[in-house]
């Protein structure tokens, strides 16, 4: 079965109207980097109860996206890099070929740069909020967007 995708249209300023295909990361490199936000949130002071430990992506959303304001950038860029490595610039929508990786001049605006790390943080909890072990998952999908 092919790894999930969806496709983010950008709606404001200079980026209105490119459009950016997302690919969910595979089940190892995404239980790796959930792994890393975790524990990165843990020694920067978070305290994780066991049970979002074992939730992965899931977890780090029962946790909160403000969590992970608590580590330092250092240790936030390599994930936050990480994360757009799941988004493609596509030039020809729904052509075998049409994307292709993101360049620095592909993204004009930060807020594009915002709403896409929270499309590829929802394109990977989409059927785990579910099972996310604190009810608080449901919100933490808009507290990112805010």
């Amino acid at each position: 079965m092919a790894r999930k995708t969806s496709t983010f249209v950008a709606t404001d300023g200079r980026d209105a109207g490119k459009r950016f295909l997302i690919t969910e990361m595979s089940a190892a490199r995404s239980e790796e980097w959930a792994a890393r936000a975790l524990f990165a949130a843990m020694q920067g002071g978070v305290e994780v109860p066991d049970d979002i430990l074992a939730a992965g992506f899931a977890g780090v959303a029962a946790l909160g996206i403000q969590a992970l304001t608590k580590i330092s950038f250092d240790t936030a860029k390599p994930l936050f890099d990480e994360m757009m490595s799941c988004v493609e610039y596509e030039f020809e929508p729904g052509r075998a070929g049409g994307t292709r990786s993101l360049i620095e001049d592909d993204i004009e605006e930060v807020a594009t740069r915002l709403k896409l790390r929270k499309a590829v943080l929802d394109l990977h909890l989409d059927g785990f909020i579910g099972a996310a072990p604190s009810t608080q998952a449901s919100g933490v999908a808009s507290q990112a967007a805010a």
